[in-house]
């Protein structure tokens, strides 16, 4: 690279060439922005400006679906099929643009186009869907795809919206609007309390955190605030990315300053100065409306020194992902924003005391962040008002598959899983209920005389069922559960980071069997091979996506044990 060209590259990394390794996956996704992808050339002047050997920088771009190593084209084009997609066609959309492309391996033939078909996009409701460059597109055709417009529309629902109230009413990145409507009145309580109050404040909130492993968010931000050090991050898990749910794009979308509210509250709490917010790659609008909102907010005062004349310093710094369901997993994604491979740590030590950079974290998921705003802004009292006894507050719902309004539900008391989905208008078309996947592609599937169960954690967890990240997928009996499991099989294998030996391999096997299962050649013997590999992945793997892996086609064995024959 000549010397010109060098300092032209550095100027492209700017404030990444300064971070170190930390900056190393934002340096990644800068440059492949500029070139297309990631040349050795292009890795190895990333690794001399950040001081990252090149195997390690490799190491990164190979770990992450969105960094490509080779040429892609002018157009990348990436199509849905995971379970609510394929349900709805996506399969067939996919098929399609190969044909009407030319499309050989990924590339069309006129070099125009690169063509894949990949994992979860988080557009569930608009299903089948697609991500044209930076484009999100929903009800996806051929035509439609060409036409790369953005073509979401809002569906939120509920008898009663707290959490979503500003959904669809504010604009998300006017600092006004929010102020107007409630905006930053939880954190006018929690400067008013006290940071050595707040804890305390939450006693008998019962808030549990909403990114599937509801953990009693109080008992974290406790450990954190008790931890030695006085470096100490919050961080906002925004790597939504489980098949099914989306409900934290909705709010990231919609009502960005709940959630630094939220991140403020929390870092006033626990004594952090810094807090992170990553959003999965496949989030690119998202990110825009956050990062936008993010600056009107230190525009405001917001963030930065002496907020409000509180005395609280607090900064927060947006972090993409670039393809890997992995780094929802709390410890894998510090690895991500530290410039790693995002494989997930033993535990314990626990993130409370050994979190980023091996420093006392909180990290919550986006829902809990809106949550929290809320809970400081109406007390504890009104809060537990909604919910149930042991699940209290508003929670959301990602209803999507063959169901007449797919959508964003809140539900602010106890509902029956029957009853939410009359409020979304039944089964597609008037078509028989087959199942229901609760909780995501790491949930189980539903029996239809299991449709009374009470959407509360206690009653789901009473009927051997889970309510996961809030994924809701409705599958008719028009729809082909093998497919959907074969979905499932491949989404898990191409997702296992490869750490543990259990999942690696086991990921990998099942989706083998799944795929004879869906061809109808299966082998003698199967059936036990697949509860084997199932049992031996949740018993033995290093975390939760391998020890969820199996989860729903285990449920299927025994709910429709005619489907493995």
């Amino acid at each position: 690279m000549l010397e010109t060209e060098r300092l032209q590259f550095h100027d492209l990394l700017g404030e990444s060439a300064q971070g170190g390794r930390t900056m190393l996956l934002p340096a990644l996704l800068e440059a492949q922005r500029e070139f297309g992808y990631i040349s050795q050339e292009t890795a190895t002047q990333i690794g001399k400006e950040l001081k990252v050997p090149l195997a390690d920088v490799m190491g990164v771009v190979e770990f992450y679906s969105m960094l490509y190593t080779e040429p892609t084209a002018k157009t990348v084009i990436r199509v849905c099929t995971s379970p609510s997609c394929s349900a709805r066609g996506g399969r067939d959309v996919y098929a399609q643009l190969r044909e009407q492309l030319n499309v050989l391996g990924n590339h069309s033939t006129d070099g125009e186009y690169f063509v894949e078909h990949v994992e979860c996009l988080g557009l569930c409701d608009h299903a089948p869907a697609a991500l044209v460059g930076e484009t999100p597109i929903g009800d996806i055709t051929p035509d439609v795809v060409f036409a790369g417009k953005d073509n979401l529309s809002l569906k939120v629902y509920g008898k009663e919206r707290v959490i979503t109230k500003r959904v669809g009413v504010v604009d998300p990145a006017s600092f006004e609007d929010y102020r107007a409507n409630d905006g930053f009145l939880g954190l006018e309580q929690a400067f008013s309390l006290g940071s050595g109050k707040l804890i305390d404040f939450m006693d008998g909130s019962g808030l549990l955190g909403r990114g599937g492993a509801s953990f009693p968010t109080q008992i974290k931000w406790k450990g954190a605030a008790e931890a030695e050090g006085s470096e100490k991050y919050i961080v906002c898990n925004a790597d939504e990315s489980e098949p099914g749910t989306f409900k934290d794009r909705i709010l990231l979308e919609n009502d960005p300053f709940a959630i630094i509210e939220g991140l403020l509250i929390g870092g006033f709490a626990i004594g952090a100065s810094q807090g992170f917010i990553y959003i999965r790659g496949e989030y690119p609008k998202a990110q825009k409306i956050v990062g936008a909102a993010i600056e009107a907010a230190r525009a405001a005062g917001y963030l930065g020194k002496d907020i409000q004349g509180s005395g609280f310093d607090f900064n927060i710094e947006l972090r993409s992902g670039a393809g890997a369901y992995i780094c929802g997993e709390e410890t894998a994604l510090f690895e991500s924003i530290e410039g790693k491979r995002g494989f997930p740590r033993l535990k314990p030590p626990f993130p409370t005391t050994h979190g980023l950079f091996q420093k006392p974290t909180v990290i919550n998921n986006v829902e809990t962040f809106a949550n929290v705003s809320l809970l400081f802004r109406i007390g504890t009292e009104a809060y537990t008002q909604y919910g149930s006894e042991k699940s209290t507050g508003p929670w959301l719902f990602s209803l999507s598959g063959d169901i007449e309004k797919p959508g964003v539900y809140e539900v602010t008391q106890p509902t029956t899983l029957r009853e939410l989905l009359a409020q979304a208008g039944g089964v597609k078309d008037g078509a028989e209920l087959q199942t229901v996947l609760l909780g995501g592609a790491a949930g189980k599937f539903v029996h239809t005389d299991q449709l009374d169960v009470r959407l509360t954690q206690e009653d789901s967890r009473a009927a051997g069922l889970t309510l996961g990240s809030g994924a809701v997928i409705v599958l008719s009996v028009e729809t082909d559960l093998k497919q959907i499991l074969s979905d499932l099989g491949h989404f898990f294998a191409h997702e296992s980071c490869g750490k543990c030996y259990p999942c690696q391999l086991g990921s990998q096997r099942q989706a083998e069997i799944l795929d004879r299962n869906l061809a109808g050649s299966a082998l003698e013997g199967d059936v036990a091979r697949l509860q084997d590999v199932g049992w031996t992945m949740t018993d033995a793997s290093l975390c939760g996506l391998g020890q969820t892996a199996a989860s729903a086609v285990l449920s299927a064995m025994e709910i429709f044990p005619e489907k493995f024959k």
